[in-house]
């Protein structure tokens, strides 16, 4: 069975460099020899998916790719680093993918990187919730996500560090390393993504771009667990449909290697399989092939496995054997 994982890292000294001091989620990158696993695109990545016995991994930029730089930089790091990873892909093809990172500091800049990227053959994007405090369903996006629709470009939001704001009001008063982990991992992280999901549907972007598509990791980074509460929103938003068809026309959700069976059979009580994609989070987290295996015995078919497991990868990105 094939088996293509859609959310793995890597990372460039260059933009480490130029994010000193402006993220301090930076520090997970340090931890446990990871700086040296982002950093690889070669031999040692495909060594690694050979014994996690994955086929095809589809890379992006870990957090916070360039959002947080002025516009200049974000451009000039974003083209480099899509150029970094085209390379990669075409050295070994039969591997990698990538998805593009895009300088989100620059609105006018967004699409534009985003269509020369997937002339290098890019099979989609990552971005994050915010650029500085500009959510992505800001009118200045909007060209963005109909550049994404048209040239069917999935769009994975994938979790950042909250605004200082938001960390001063919720997330201090404790040591600086439970701060850190109350605002990411261990929550802030995922109601940040989980907010900026909502706002694009409240905004109407799926109405105005139904081919949109768009991926949540960590099992729809808790959105699928609040939706009863989350249609009052729409109702109030005079949206034509309910939050949940959004979501299972214009979502595809991940497990971000969280192998829990409980969070898959939630997830298949709001989405259909079809909209299920497997991932590792790598190398934040690098689950060995029995774990990957184990997990996967827990879908009920072979047909669903499969699709989990490459079918809707394949699908959503267009992927095929070059």
């Amino acid at each position: 069975m094939t088996l293509i994982a859609i959310e793995e890292h890597w990372f460039t000294p260059e933009l480490t460099a130029a994010l000193d001091g402006r993220d301090e989620s930076l520090a997970f990158n340090e931890r446990d020899g990871n700086q040296e696993r982002l950093r690889d695109l070669g031999a040692s990545r495909v060594a690694m998916l050979d014994e996690q016995g994955i086929d095809v991994s589809i890379v992006a930029l870990a957090p916070p790719g360039t959002q947080p730089l002025p516009p200049g930089d974000a451009l000039r790091l974003s083209r480099a680093a899509n150029d970094v990873a085209a390379a990669a892909v075409e050295d070994r093809p039969s591997r990698l993918r990538a998805l593009s990172t895009l300088p989100l500091s620059s609105p006018p800049d967004v699409a534009g990187e985003l269509e020369r990227a997937a002339g290098l053959g890019h099979v989609g994007t990552m971005v994050y919730g915010r650029s500085g405090d500009v959510f992505l369903d800001d009118p200045a996006y909007d060209g963005f996500f109909a550049a994404a629709a048209r040239l069917g470009q999935p769009v994975f939001i994938h979790p950042q560090l909250p605004s200082a704001a938001v960390r001063d009001a919720s997330y201090r008063g404790f040591d600086p390393a439970t701060e850190l982990a109350l605002a990411t991992y261990g929550w802030g992280w995922h109601l940040d993504t989980a907010t900026a999901a909502l706002r694009l549907i409240l905004r109407g972007t799926f109405d105005r771009h139904p081919e949109l598509q768009v991926v949540l990791g960590h099992w729809g980074e808790m959105l699928l667990f609040w939706l009863d509460r989350a249609e009052s929103a729409g109702r109030a938003a005079g949206l034509p449909r309910p939050i949940a068809d959004y979501l299972r026309s214009n979502f595809h959700i991940t497990c971000s290697g969280m192998f829990n069976p409980a969070l898959l059979r939630h997830a298949l009580s709001v989405v259909p399989v079809d909209r299920l994609l497997f991932s590792t989070d790598y190398p934040y987290l690098r689950p060995g092939r029995a774990e990957i295996d184990t997990f996967l015995g827990h879908f009920e078919s072979d047909v669903d496995r499969r699709k989990f497991a490459s079918g809707n990868a394949e699908r959503l990105f267009g992927l095929s054997a070059r």
